[in-house]
């Protein structure tokens, strides 16, 4: 079969996404993956893999419909030139332009990863009702021709049916994040020394980027012997992003190392005894935890979509209120105290990694579900589970 694969940023393909790539090409199927950015790096590595690339034109955060239309024109001339028997789509924007071209260009099978709901479902959008309504009603004609709509976590179902993106009739079906590669991210013990936590995200205030730096302030206020290392690129162009001025501050104010974007996530995660990530930004399942589960660390996020799926607390972690640095201090505080409960909770993270979220097993269900397995023997078998359980099983949940 030819698939066609739909994203939004090139990068993504092959550091999100590889793996599964890799899964539909050893299952004998040409692919080809798309991307509005041409990424030279991105295409070579494809090129190994022996996957396609092109690039589509999109305006990834805007909304000049213009523009728009221009994505859903680029990618029918697409369709009909490769004609692809499969459509797979993730992000927003591949989403729904990508299901409004494929009506348009009469392909039946198309299958949409939900990662997230993104910025407009955040407390930070609470302003913007009007651009709310206008995206759910996009998204709901991106998804009508969906077979499957993959969903990472257990609340985002809910959501789509509260918002009218979907119906109940909808094909949800609710699988464990885009899983985490077991092989690159090794489990390690703790480094000895003071305590280090690590954040890694997109410099965004709804990421929790404030009440981290804010609660390592509480901390040194208090004395204790702790470490603090942010990793992220600023994001000036987004509503809530940070710039190189509100960085400056940030270094300047409080006790926090603010680094670049980096290749080596691993060895940073190695090198950190505790992952934090205090987000309030309407996440799917954050690809950074499963990374901090898999080294086998104890992770402190907030209960929030998403986070609260792969994070159970007292456990392998804790869940701490959203915009709360007090809450975010607390829990950092008690693992900063114990460091053997700060080592068993990060067993208990790599056992998650291992029985949960391995990408070789996330990858088997979507490929069986999309009908792309080379047979049958493929297909883990599923532990089917309320849609509101606090963490995925094995293998997916039905949600319905």
């Amino acid at each position: 079969m030819k698939i066609v694969v739909l994203s939004s940023l090139a990068f993504s393909l092959v550091n999100f996404r590889g793996k599964l790539l890799e899964a539909m090409r050893g299952a004998g199927h040409e692919v080809i993956a798309v991307a509005p950015d041409d990424d030279p790096k991105v295409a070579a590595k494809l090129a190994e893999m022996g996957i396609a690339f092109r690039t589509v034109s999109m305006a990834r955060a805007g909304t000049n419909p213009l523009a728009d239309l221009k994505t859903i024109g680029e990618y029918v001339s697409l369709f009909r030139e490769e004609r692809p028997d499969v459509v797979v789509a993730y992000t927003q924007k591949p989403i729904i332009y990508g299901g409004i071209a494929c009506r348009i260009a009469g392909i039946d099978r198309y299958y949409a990863l939900m990662s997230g709901l993104g910025y407009l479902f955040s407390d930070a959008a609470s302003g913007r009702g009007l651009l709310k309504s206008v995206f759910c009603r996009l998204y709901r004609a991106g998804l009508v021709p969906a077979k499957r709509i993959f969903v990472f976590n257990s609340d985002d179902r809910q959501d789509m049916l509260d918002s009218g993106i979907i119906d109940k009739a909808s094909p949800v079906l609710q699988v464990p994040g885009s899983g985490v590669d077991l092989t690159r991210f090794v489990s390690a013990p703790p480094p000895e020394g003071s305590p280090r936590f690590l954040m890694i995200g997109r410099l965004m205030e709804d990421k929790g980027v404030w009440e981290y730096a804010r609660a390592a302030k509480m901390l040194k206020d208090r004395g204790l012997d702790a470490r603090f290392s942010l990793i992220g690129r600023p994001e000036p162009s987004n509503p809530t992003g940070l710039d190189d001025a509100d960085i400056e501050q940030l270094t300047r104010d409080y006790p926090v190392e603010v680094l670049p974007e980096t290749d080596d996530v691993p060895g940073f995660l190695r090198a950190s005894h505790v992952f934090v990530l205090p987000t309030y930004y309407r996440e799917g399942l954050p690809r950074t935890i499963l990374e901090a589960l898999a080294v086998g660390r104890a992770v402190i996020t907030t209960d929030m979509p998403g986070c609260r799926d792969a994070v159970s607390d007292g456990e392998n972690g804790y869940l701490v209120k959203p915009r709360d640095a007090g809450s975010l201090a607390e829990a950092m505080e008690k693992l900063i105290a114990d460091r053997a409960l700060l080592e068993s909770m990060g067993r208990h993270s790599r056992h998650l990694a291992e029985t949960v979220y391995d990408v070789n097993k996330v990858n088997a269900l979507l490929m069986e579900e999309m009908e792309l397995s080379t047979g049958a023997s493929n297909k883990p078998s599923a532990a089917r589970g309320p849609a509101d359980a606090p963490a995925p099983p094995v293998a997916a949940q039905r949600a319905g």
